[in-house]
């Protein structure tokens, strides 16, 4: 049974819905950590609607902020429960998702989702495995997790926009080019962006660039 994870909303600006963007947020926040960027994006995006859910899971290392699963690199956690965990995670995302849809009365093509570090991951991770693609998926210092399972598992295959600090010292670097080799081997339409002297965060250059993504992307008038 998946769990039921907490949320706030904003918007749309004008009217009934046209689209969904779903913040899925980074280890040890909440919600409201990327909801603010709601307000930005809404700009240029007036027939949206944002939802950012709080992960199911108090932080393990850390008396405040929420996670989606244990890091056995950061919490000293066995691998076992990392991938019990990210299966859990994925499920209740996934649910999520489904139910945020209906209740918008969208299409999965008209719902986005928005990830920040251990959320891109998560985001990385659930969007090809559902029945339906989605509108696309924005990953801010993510990393593609199990990468060998991503053959096996695809079913469907989102446009995805990859965006990484060059001076990232939480989720090298690297980390970027590795999924994008992944997910191109696989026929994603699948973009990066470097944000060059930028570490652990979103620069504004890195949020234009998802603005634009997501617009692009977006059905008319949303």
């Amino acid at each position: 049974m998946t769990r039921r994870l907490n949320f706030d909303r904003k918007g749309p600006a004008i009217g009934k819905a046209k689209a969904l963007v779903i913040f899925v947020h980074g280890y040890g926040a909440d919600g409201a950590d990327l909801l603010g960027l709601a307000d930005i994006l809404a700009q240029r995006m007036p027939a949206t609607a944002f939802i950012a859910p709080d992960a199911p899971e108090p932080c393990a290392i850390s008396g405040f902020g929420r996670q989606w699963f244990v890091i056995p690199w950061l919490d000293g956690s066995a691998q076992a429960l990392y991938l019990e965990g990210l299966e859990r995670a994925r499920q209740d995302l996934s649910a999520f998702i489904l139910t945020q849809a209906e209740a918008e009365g969208l299409a999965l093509a008209n719902v986005f989702l928005f990830g920040f570090s251990q959320g891109a991951m998560l985001s990385l991770h659930v969007a090809p495995r559902l029945d339906q693609a989605l509108g696309g998926v924005v990953s801010c210092s993510g990393r593609l997790l199990e990468p060998l399972l991503l053959e096996d598992d695809l079913k469907v295959k989102p446009p995805i926009l990859l965006i990484h600090g060059d001076q990232d010292q939480v989720v090298p670097f690297s980390d970027m080019a590795e999924a994008g080799k992944n997910f191109n081997a696989q026929g994603f339409d699948c973009f990066g962006h470097v944000s060059k002297g930028m570490g652990h965060g979103i620069a504004p250059d890195g949020l234009q660039m998802a603005l634009g993504f997501l617009i692009k992307n977006l059905p008319n008038g949303s």
